[in-house]
């Protein structure tokens, strides 16, 4: 148990961010799974983005991101679905 008082901020901010981060890989796992179930350009769409979103939140590598990223527009597109290519993935910004 923190005595200090910085110490039981940090504390409360990690449970905080924890939580957070469990949302956001909840959703990139079920985005996934939806898309191999059912192929169509929403679920398509909506696994990009939420690839995109866990990388902006620093949760998986870029490289990461991209290699999942491929493997469903490759699954998507054995299954029949049209792809448009779009922009690479977004790199986070550096922190100084």
């Amino acid at each position: 148990m923190p005595i200090i008082k910085s110490a039981k901020k940090r504390q409360k901010t990690a449970r905080k961010a924890t939580i957070r981060n469990f949302k956001t890989k909840r959703n990139l796992k079920s985005a996934l799974k939806t898309l191999t179930k059912k192929v169509n350009h929403k679920n398509f769409s909506s696994v990009q983005s939420n690839v995109d979103k866990a990388v902006k939140k620093h949760l998986i590598h870029k490289n990461k991101a991209a290699r999942l990223k491929s493997k469903a527009a490759k699954n998507a597109k054995k299954l029949g679905l049209k792809i448009e290519k779009k922009s690479k993935v977004s790199t986070p910004k550096k922190k100084k």
